[in-house]
């Protein structure tokens, strides 16, 4: 970890204590400005703190799709051949040029640990504060639901990542950082999922605490880190669980994404980073305009002076992936918009689009957890055990009948792997899934493989038009090493004993 953050991060605490995240559960009085030492001494100030790990996870998740979806075959860019200043940082994701200079991959790591740093503190202060033991519990519950979240996403990220459960007192220690190897941090991520288990209740019981991490987000990520692991047998039953706790599919699939007071968590969401906009509290999303091609002005958005980032624009390989009559397509993208009476083929997503008063402050959440993705979970881990049963095929079709589309039929392992991934492809596009899938499912040489088919079709007829500018001699050339990101160059240069990924 750069040793610069082990004292700023500090700084940055006490700033977040100051912070709102966002939906009911975070709008609360600011406390007053007090050191770290004497502030955790009620409920209210443990929940400011928590509240502050919250918001640091909703600003990862902000440009979570780069790693997510960019780098993957679901997701393009809207190139502006006019500026080339995103070349060398998110455009890399897109084309595979990633390397350990790049800005972005040095705001994932510091964010992550930042997060990290702000989680183990409130942790360790909870054993001292002075509240009543259930609200403590709850707390707790959520720090390491929340602990295990980050580094089930950095592990993937990064493959062996340094595993910190505590604070450092003194910058010194940080220098005898090592990187712990992945199994040691998928039993962390078990051990501390388990433990929020145990911990957290199934629903909250206050109003204001809706969105807050439950038992039933726990169990889901602990399904999810076991079937990652192959522990098929443990991801049945753990998910199984989920199964029983009152989730359900919404009817329509739209509902997923709907920001309005009474679709938001639904009863299919499991859990999403919360966001609030509306107003000017810093709590907003802004995917929509994120996502919105470069030129569309407010074609997309609704409002002409928003700015758009041409970025996650869905392949053309992806939306031909759509079987004809899918509900989920139009819903999810749209494959051109009109400006000035004028068409423009340039795709762009469209499930977070929704109406807002202010410009570029939008009031949709990301959703990270859902029930249909335990339903595809379960099918998938039910086929790698024993095959493709009728109780596997029973929850693929629930979403296949959802989407509109007719039930598929039984064949061999090797037919549902493929039918399995191709409906997590369909169902969750555009909700950062599909990198850790391919993953999952892909050895680092098959992952490459399948990648360099992508970079060739891509290259051969681009999604959007690119202008004048030609395609790099690296650009779509994947190795098995970019099966995990390079580690920033700066904190090898502060810690050498971190030691960079192979191949960077």
């Amino acid at each position: 970890m750069k040793i610069k953050n082990i004292t700023v991060i500090g700084i940055v605490f006490l700033t977040l204590l100051q912070t709102s995240c966002s939906e009911d559960f975070l709008n609360e009085t600011d406390p007053t400005k007090v050191g770290v030492d004497v502030f955790y001494q009620n409920e209210a100030q443990a929940k400011q703190a928590l509240n502050g790990v919250y918001s640091l996870v909703q600003n990862i998740t902000n440009s979570a799709y780069l790693a997510g979806e960019f780098q993957t075959d679901n997701t393009t860019i809207d190139l502006n051949p006019s500026d080339r200043g995103g070349a060398g940082g998110w455009e890399a994701f897109d084309f595979s040029t990633v390397n350990s200079g790049n800005g972005e991959i040095a705001a994932i790591w510091n964010n992550y640990y930042a997060a990290l740093y702000n989680d183990n503190l409130t942790l360790e202060k909870l054993l001292t504060a002075k509240f009543d033991d259930a609200p403590k519990k709850e707390i707790e519950g959520q720090l390491k639901f929340l602990r295990a979240y980050l580094y089930f996403n950095l592990v993937q990220y990064f493959g062996d990542v340094v595993i910190v459960t505590s604070t450092l007192s003194t910058p010194d220690p940080a220098f005898d950082l090592v990187r712990s190897p992945q199994a040691d941090v998928w039993a962390q991520i078990e051990k501390d999922l388990k433990e929020a288990i145990a911990l957290l209740p199934a629903k909250y019981a206050k109003a204001e605490d809706r969105g807050r991490a439950t038992k039933g987000a726990a169990l889901s990520l602990l399904g999810k880190t076991y079937l990652t692991n192959k522990k098929y047998a443990d991801a049945i039953t753990t998910l199984k669980e989920v199964t029983t706790l009152g989730y359900a599919l919404n009817a329509n699939y739209a509902d997923n994404f709907d920001p309005s007071p009474a679709k938001k968590n639904g009863i299919e969401s499991i859990f999403e980073i919360q966001y609030q906009g509306d107003n000017s509290l810093g709590e907003a999303s802004n995917f929509e305009y994120v996502f919105a091609p470069r030129v569309s002005k407010g074609a997309v958005t609704g409002y002409a002076a928003g700015s758009n980032g041409g970025r996650n624009i869905p392949t053309n390989d992806l939306i031909a992936a759509y079987e004809t009559g899918d509900l989920r397509k139009d819903i999810s993208l749209k494959t051109s918009f009109t400006l000035d009476g004028v068409v423009y083929k340039i795709p762009y997503v469209s499930k977070y689009n929704y109406p807002h008063t202010i410009v570029g402050l939008t009031n949709t959440n990301w959703p990270v957890l859902r029930y249909a993705d335990i339903l595809l979970m379960l099918a998938e881990a039910i086929n790698e055990q024993s095959g493709a049963s009728g109780e596997a095929l029973g929850y693929l079709n629930q979403i296949r009948k959802r989407a509109g589309l007719a039930d598929l039929n039984a064949g061999g392992k090797d037919e549902f792997r493929t039918a399995v991934l191709k409906e997590r492809r369909l169902e969750l596009a555009f909700e950062n899934q599909r990198w850790f899938d391919l993953k999952r499912t892909k050895t680092p040489a098959e992952w490459a493989a399948f990648m360099n088919v992508h970079g060739a079709m891509e290259k051969a007829k681009p999604t959007v038009d690119r202008g004048n500018v030609p395609f790099n001699s690296n650009d779509y050339i994947f190795t098995e090493n970019e099966y995990v990101l390079p580690l920033p160059a700066n904190e090898i240069l502060i810690n050498p004993k971190l030691k960079q990924n192979a191949g960077y």
